[in-house]
């Protein structure tokens, strides 16, 4: 083997390593994208409980529970969805970003395998 198709080989394997990396990420963007939705979703779930809801009303505040006006577990709960839903913009900019990333170096990997096959 030349020395020249040693460093072609050493590159090809560093860009598959890479590339395995990127989908790494792009795994664990998902998951937490998804997390993310499902905290979004709860949070809109216990906001329109707490609209019907009627006497007292208690939330959870550093592990504790504790008694609140209804107004102000109002407020919490919107403050939670708008936290989820930036949270949320910024998992899935970085989802499109590394996508981008993943299809990118999939293409030059395929055509430098491509490449050496002739």
């Amino acid at each position: 083997m030349l020395l020249s198709d040693q460093m072609e080989e050493e590159q090809i394997e560093k860009m598959i390593k890479e590339y395995e990396e990127l989908q790494i990420q792009l795994q664990n963007l998902s998951i937490q994208k998804m997390q993310f939705e499902q905290q979004k979703e709860e949070y809109k779930e216990a906001e329109k409980i707490l609209q019907e809801a009627s006497g007292k009303v208690y939330e959870e505040l550093g592990g504790l529970v504790i008694e609140s006006s209804k107004e102000k577990a109002a407020t919490s709960l919107k403050e939670k969805i708008e936290s989820a839903e930036m949270r949320l913009e910024i998992v899935n900019k970085q989802l499109a970003d590394i996508t981008k990333k993943e299809q990118s170096l999939r293409e030059k990997i395929s055509n430098e395998l491509q490449a050496k096959q002739q």
